[in-house]
C-alpha cells in the first residue's frame, strides 16, 4: 500500500473513532511530516485526498480541520452492478418534475440550478450593455462555430492554469452544457450503439440516449468512490461500446469526485478500448477547500476526451453559454452545430468574454463556494433534525446537492407527489436511472438561503416520510 494511502486510512479511522471531532484542527502539514516520518509531498497528497473525500476541509491561512460529521452512503448489496437498457423512456417524467420547479409558489429543492441571487447579475448586465453598444453586423459571423475567439482563448488560459493543455482551436462554444453534451454524443455514436453511463446518473444523459436511440450499459456508481472501474473494464470487453458519459467532479446526483488516480485509470482504460469519454464537468468550480479538482481530460493521450462545461451553474444560467474542449472531434462538433442551432448567441458570448476580462470571476467564485458550503451545511443539519430514523444523507465535499436515502421501501416518487401538494419539490430517484434501483432515493438542492420557511419545509418532509412507513 502506498504511503499516502496509509496516512489517509490512519487519519480517516481516527476521525471515525472520534479521536478528532468535527471542527477540530488537525496537525499542520509540517507537524504531520514530523509525526509520520513521511515526506511533505506525501502528506500534502494525503490531505488533498482526505479533503476530496469530505473527511477534512482547508481554511485559508488557518490549516486543515475535521469536516462536519460525514455520512457516506454505499451501494446497497441488492443493487445490480451492471444494468442494461436497450431503450430509455424517461423524458416525460423529467419534464413534469422540472416544470413544477418553475412555479414561484413551490420551494424548488428539486431544481437543478443554484439560487440566481448568488450570481453577479449587475456586473453581467453591465458587460452585456457594454457589448450591445459596440455590436457590428460582422459580429454574428465572427461568433459562428467554433465561437468567439477571445472567449475560447480565455477558456484555454484557464485550462492552462491547471496544467491542462487545451488549444483554443479545439474549443467549441455552445448553447449551454447540454448542447455540448448532445453534440459530443452525436459526434461519436450512431443510433443503436452502446454507451456507458453511471448509475445513478444525471438525467440529461438519459434524455440524450432516448433522443439518439442509443443503448445504455449503466454501471453502479458508489456515492463515495464513483464508478466501479473493474465493472467498467468487464463491460468494455463484453459490449461494443462507443462512448462513456461520466461526471468526474461533483457527480450529479450523488456528489462524489473521482480521485486523481482513478481519473488516470479511467482515461487509460477507455483509450485502450478506443472509447470516447464525454466528460460532463459543469460543477468543477463548486469545490470546497483549497484546490480545484483536475478534469479527466488532463490525463488523455489521444485527444479522445470531450470535456464539456458551462457558466450556467457558477455564473449565469440565462445566458446559456457553454463549451466543449473536443480534442480530435472539434471539427465534427462544429459541423453538427451548424446543422442544428447554427451558433451560440453572439451578444451572450461577447458579454461573458467582457466579464471574464474584468478579472472579477475568481473573486465571485470564491464567494459563491463559501455561500454554497454554508447553505449546504445548514440544509444537511436541518434534514438530519427532521428526517425520521433510517433516512441517510450522503456526504459530498462540494456542489449544492444532497443525495438522500429513504428508510425501508418508501417510494420517493410517492413522496414527491405528496410534497408537491404542500408546496415542496424534490427530485425523486426515478429521474436518475433507467431502472427502479433508486426508487427510495431523492436529490435535494441546498443552494437557497436557509430560512424559517425552508426549515418548516424540512419538517414537513420528515412528517410525510414518517407517515409513509
Amino acid at each position: 500500500m502506498a504511503k499516502y494511502q496509509q496516512l489517509i486510512d490512519r487519519i480517516s479511522q481516527q476521525i471515525a473513532d472520534e479521536i478528532w471531532l468535527p471542527g477540530e484542527k488537525l496537525p499542520s502539514l509540517r507537524e504531520q511530516v514530523a509525526l509520520s516520518g513521511m515526506s511533505l509531498m506525501t502528506v500534502m497528497h494525503a490531505y488533498q485526498v482526505l479533503e476530496s473525500q469530505g473527511w477534512i476541509q482547508s481554511r485559508p491561512q488557518s490549516g486543515y480541520f475535521v469536516a462536519p460529521r460525514a455520512e457516506f452512503l454505499s451501494q446497497p448489496a441488492s443493487h445490480q452492478k451492471v444494468q442494461l437498457a436497450e431503450s430509455v423512456d424517461i423524458n416525460a417524467f423529467i419534464f413534469d418534475v422540472l416544470q413544477a420547479c418553475r412555479d414561484p409558489e413551490i420551494l424548488p429543492f428539486g431544481s437543478a440550478f443554484p439560487d440566481p441571487d448568488l450570481f453577479p447579475q449587475r456586473q453581467l448586465m453591465r458587460s452585456l450593455s457594454a457589448v450591445s453598444h459596440t455590436l457590428t453586423s460582422s459580429d454574428a459571423l465572427n461568433n459562428l462555430p467554433p465561437g468567439n475567439e477571445m472567449l475560447r482563448k480565455t477558456l484555454a488560459q484557464r485550462y492552462a492554469l491547471q496544467g491542462v493543455q487545451v488549444s483554443p482551436d479545439e474549443i467549441v462554444i455552445t448553447n449551454g452544457a447540454m448542447e455540448a453534451l448532445n453534440l459530443s454524443m452525436q459526434a461519436v455514436t450512431e443510433p443503436g450503439d452502446w454507451v456507458i453511463i453511471e448509475n445513478p446518473c444525471f438525467y440529461g444523459a438519459l434524455q440524450v440516449i432516448e433522443r439518439l436511440k442509443l443503448k445504455a450499459v449503466a454501471i453502479a456508481t458508489d456515492p463515495r468512490d464513483g464508478m466501479d472501474l473493474d465493472e467498467l473494464e468487464r463491460a468494455l470487453a463484453r459490449w461494443p461500446v462507443k462512448a462513456c458519459w461520466m461526471m468526474t467532479n461533483q457527480q450529479n446526483p450523488v456528489g462524489c469526485t473521482l480521485t486523481r488516480e482513478k481519473k488516470q485509470q479511467l482515461v487509460a482504460l477507455l483509450e485502450k478500448h478506443q472509447v470516447a469519454l464525454i466528460e460532463d464537468d459543469v460543477y468543477s468550480e463548486l469545490y470546497f477547500g483549497g484546490d480545484k479538482p483536475l478534469p479527466a481530460k488532463a490525463f488523455e493521450q489521444q485527444g479522445s476526451v470531450l470535456h464539456c462545461s458551462s457558466f450556467s451553474k457558477n455564473l449565469v444560467a440565462g445566458f446559456r453559454v457553454g463549451w466543449v474542449a473536443a480534442g480530435k472531434h472539434a471539427q465534427r462538433i462544429q459541423r453538427l452545430q451548424l446543422m442544428s442551432t447554427l451558433a451560440t448567441s453572439a451578444p451572450m458570448q461577447l458579454a461573458i468574454a467582457n466579464y471574464l476580462g474584468t478579472r472579477s470571476y475568481d473573486t465571485h467564485l470564491r464567494r459563491l463556494r463559501q455561500a454554497l458550503e454554508l447553505r449546504k451545511n445548514q440544509a444537511r443539519l436541518s434534514l438530519r433534525r427532521h428526517l425520521p430514523e433510517g433516512a441517510r444523507i450522503n456526504e459530498s465535499h462540494g456542489g449544492y446537492f444532497l443525495w438522500v436515502e429513504l428508510p425501508g421501501q418508501i417510494n420517493a416518487t410517492d413522496l414527491y407527489y405528496q410534497a408537491l401538494r404542500h408546496g415542496i419539490s424534490i427530485a425523486p430517484g426515478k429521474m436518475f436511472s433507467s431502472g427502479d434501483q433508486y426508487a427510495n432515493y431523492f436529490r435535494f438542492n441546498t443552494a437557497w438561503e436557509w430560512d424559517d420557511k425552508k426549515e418548516q419545509a424540512a419538517a414537513t418532509l420528515g412528517k410525510l416520510i414518517a407517515s409513509m412507513r
